[in-house]
């Protein structure tokens, strides 16, 4: 009985040592901002630390996807996941077996990691799921076939865009006073007309880049589409000036000033957003757009009042100008008067 009970507990204490032993996280969670997904796969108890006594196996809902011979120093991969390597294969002797893939090839769902060591082995089981949405103001995590999240909040979304229009249409409606209001030649009208096209165009093509889910090189793209061309409102705001006034006052040269600052904090929070997700920064994106709003609403505000002002002249200047032709006129008419005598 006692030789049964010893033969007993050394065959367990053998089966232990023969047993891999796993550390880590069981859950991985992946959001649209990954790039690359790492399941992670730690051995805690090797004993040869030899690469090449080394044999690993990664399998996905029990298919195989990737291996590792390294005895034979062979990688093969299932052709659904080419990225599929190693995080470092300098570190697998340390008991490193972690798998990293693109996160467009990381299917949620069960997979395993089987490692190999001499006549030892072990296997360890991770579940890959859709994280938390980072970017939509709550915590949840959605079914597999659930969309997860977006590049910028929702209400950050709402904002940039809706303030690119109201810049759209001030700026229009400051073209639209002037024209009513001033004579205005129709070539000046078609190079205001022409570029304002050109920028609703490109906005309404980032805006529908711009709000898909995910973080992309199209969100990116979109943001781009939004902020850049919006440089074109800044010598469009010197030419509608132009068109009503002979000269730039200080007003007129601050808004200008204005729109100039806020374009370039805008520029500045495109530049730091892009490169981020979720985005550190999308409050100097709107700030810089809340500012060329800002000063387009002024400049119509100023184009409205002082054309009220003179609502009996066509534009400033006129008032002297006029009086001068008529004056001029009436020199050369006397200069050029025939007076007529009687013949003796």
């Amino acid at each position: 009985m006692w030789l049964l009970a010893a033969w007993v507990l050394l065959s367990a204490v053998g089966a232990g040592s023969a047993q891999l032993i796993f550390s880590g996280t069981n859950v991985v969670e992946k959001t649209d901002c990954n790039k690359t997904v790492i399941l992670p796969c730690h051995v805690t108890n090797l004993k040869e630390n030899n690469i090449n006594v080394m044999f690993v196996t990664w399998k996905k809902q029990g298919n195989r996807i990737f291996s590792f011979d390294g005895a034979k120093q062979k990688f093969l991969r299932d052709p659904t996941v080419p990225s599929a390597n190693l995080v470092s294969q300098a570190d697998l002797p340390k008991g490193v077996a972690s798998l990293m893939l693109n996160s467009a090839e990381a299917d949620v769902g069960n997979y395993s990691c089987e490692v190999t060591e001499s006549n030892r082995e072990g296997e360890t089981r991770i579940e890959l799921r859709n994280g938390s949405v980072v970017s939509c103001g709550e915590e949840y995590t959605p079914t597999p076939k659930e969309k997860c999240g977006s590049w910028f909040l929702l209400a950050e979304r709402a904002i940039i865009i809706a303030l690119l229009f109201s810049v759209v249409v001030l700026c229009a409606a400051q073209f639209i006073v002037i024209t009513l209001k001033y004579e205005i030649v129709p070539q000046k009208k078609v190079g205001i007309i022409v570029p304002v096209s050109i920028f609703t165009v490109a906005a309404v093509v980032g805006t529908v880049l711009f709000v898909q889910d995910g973080y992309s090189a199209q969100n990116q793209a979109g943001l781009g589409l939004i902020v850049v061309p919006a440089v074109i409102f800044v010598p469009l705001q010197y030419f509608i000036f132009g068109f009503v006034f002979d000269s730039l006052s200080q007003a007129m040269l601050a808004l200008i000033v204005l729109h100039v600052l806020g374009y370039i904090i805008a520029v500045v929070g495109f530049g730091l957003c892009v490169s981020a997700c979720p985005p550190l920064h999308g409050s100097v994106v709107i700030a810089g757009l809340a500012i060329m709003a800002i000063a387009n609403s002024f400049s119509l505000a100023y184009v409205f009042i002082m054309g009220s002002r003179m609502k009996d002249h066509h534009r400033p200047g006129k008032a002297v100008e006029e009086p001068l032709n008529e004056l001029r006129g009436h020199v050369i008419c006397e200069k050029y008067t025939v007076v007529d005598t009687p013949w003796p």
